[in-house]
């Protein structure tokens, strides 16, 4: 009985994280039997880019800092040594933005308007705005929201 309710603990602790994957798998899979240029083709292409900022914010913020973003958890102490102190303070936009770059690399060398161009174009746009928001997030707030209280 332990093991179901340790089971059925992690489930409910990691659901968001956990069906969040299961989604951008769908897209995926069917993007890959789609064409493209159909409504639904363009529909799944988007949903891909849109599932997998998703998924990077929510397992993002769960593991990574940036600190003074109201979109990251705090930022608790400070390491000795000051790079490796700069790299965790930073760590959620340094990897947006290595990530970023990886993805921009990969759309230059693509057709624009190719199947998978499209998708990485618009991948390109989502990890663009994250990064925007949560370097933002650092120095501007909007009355009224969660975040910025």
């Amino acid at each position: 009985m332990a093991e179901k309710n340790h089971r059925n603990h992690f489930l409910h602790e990691h659901s968001l994280g956990i069906v969040s994957l299961l989604l951008l798998t769908l897209w995926i899979v069917l993007y890959c039997f789609c064409d493209p240029d159909s409504h639904l083709g363009a529909f799944f292409g988007n949903a891909i880019a849109d599932w997998s900022g998703s998924v990077v914010i929510i397992y993002g913020t769960k593991y990574l800092l940036e600190a003074h973003s109201a979109e990251s958890k705090k930022v608790k102490r400070r390491l000795h040594n000051h790079v490796l102190d700069f790299l965790h303070r930073h760590s959620l936009l340094i990897f947006l933005g290595l990530t970023g770059v990886g993805w921009a690399i990969l759309f230059w060398k693509m057709q624009v308007n190719s199947k998978w161009g499209q998708v990485v174009g618009n991948i390109v746009s989502e990890w663009l705005q994250m990064s925007g928001l949560v370097f933002l997030t650092k120095r501007l707030i909007e009355k009224g929201s969660k975040e910025s209280n």
